[in-house]
């Protein structure tokens, strides 16, 4: 039996397998548990062999568990994989799906995430989460304490200021008991806000100390947060061929929809890692405001393009250099240079 190929579908516990050879028949299937299929594939699959799983939760950890044994791993998007299940969907119809859909010689897939990856999107995604929480504590707050008809004005910091005053103030018409709810949500609040705090310190910390984040932070736009989050999507930028693809993969190309030989663009398709493409646009709106005070290459570009277009376009225009910018300092292991930052075709790899 020579297995040079294996489709693996995990799950928390139950996973299966579809082997076959080179020829594309059939050679193994089965059903295992979580502690014993690794033993089954090292026993049924050569070294060497390529082995496909679905870009899903812990399929990092198993990529970089079966590259150690020295097999070759490919991660590949759901989406990719469904239109090759046949019939109705079970575990082991996607086993199966999954090893056809590797083996499609124009498939994409997944870079595998190094612990270091992990780490820093881990940081990102918590911090992200607090700063949810913390907007939905803050309009709980401004709820409920408007019953009383007390309003303050817009922003966490007017409201921070604002708690205090609310609950000395014996004139306002809050009641003992809600005065005591009041500083449990204000308490709350200030958790939040440190919690907050102590992360992005560390992402910032993070990422004046990795050489990829510290070369992205000459980019226009780009702060510690941002540089943090692109060094740890980007990695050494070896999963995309070129800046395209990266800023394709955040979703700020335009969505296309075109027949019969008339190419028709709509606007950004919004795909892919929503986070790392909302900061990147937050980066590139604050960049328009000061954009008429400074004279580089790649101001005057974003000066000409606001003069003809409107400036959302012009922000997410921005915001799509910028990315392929990144992926073309990473993957080359360049300085920023602003001389070539303006050109149409400088970071397209």
């Amino acid at each position: 039996m020579n297995i040079s190929r294996v489709g693996v579908d995990i799950a928390k516990s139950v996973f299966h397998v579809h082997g076959v050879d080179r020829h594309h028949q059939v050679q193994w299937r089965g059903q295992y548990s979580r502690g014993k299929w690794l033993e089954a594939l090292v026993r049924r699959a050569p070294a060497g062999a390529e082995i496909g799983m679905e870009a899903c939760a812990s399929s990092h950890y198993w990529a970089r568990v079966l590259q150690a044994r020295g097999y070759r791993v490919r991660l590949i998007a759901a989406q990719f994989v469904k239109p090759y299940v046949k019939s109705q969907k079970n575990d082991r119809a996607d086993a199966e799906a999954i090893c056809e859909a590797m083996s499609r010689p124009h498939m994409r897939f997944v870079a595998v995430k190094t612990v270091a990856q992990q780490d820093t999107q881990a940081a990102h995604r918590i911090r992200e989460a607090l700063v949810g929480q913390r907007t939905a504590k803050a309009n709980q707050i401004r709820g409920l304490v408007g019953e009383y008809g007390l309003v303050a004005p817009r922003g966490i910091a007017p409201l921070r200021r604002a708690l205090p005053c609310w609950l000395e103030d014996a004139e306002n018409g809050l009641s003992d008991d809600f005065r005591v709810l009041l500083a449990g949500l204000a308490e709350d609040l200030r958790y939040l806000d440190a919690r907050i705090t102590q992360l992005t310190q560390t992402i910032e910390r993070h990422a004046r100390q990795d050489p990829v984040a510290k070369r992205l932070l000459a980019l226009h736009g780009v702060g510690p947060i941002t540089a943090s989050a692109l060094a740890g999507a980007l990695g050494d930028g070896q999963a995309f061929a070129r800046g395209r693809e990266f800023a394709a993969s955040l979703g700020l190309t335009p969505r296309q929809h075109s027949t019969g030989g008339r190419p028709r663009l709509l606007g950004i398709s919004k795909r892919g890692d929503r986070y790392l493409r909302t900061l990147l646009v937050q980066g590139s709106r604050a960049v328009l405001r000061h954009v008429t005070a400074r004279e580089d290459g790649l101001s005057r570009w974003l000066q000409a393009l606001t003069a003809r277009r409107p400036d959302n376009v012009a922000v997410i225009a921005l915001a799509n250099k910028t990315a392929r910018l990144a992926w073309a300092i990473t993957r080359h292991k360049v300085a920023y240079d602003p001389a070539l930052a303006a050109r149409p075709q400088a970071c397209a790899g």
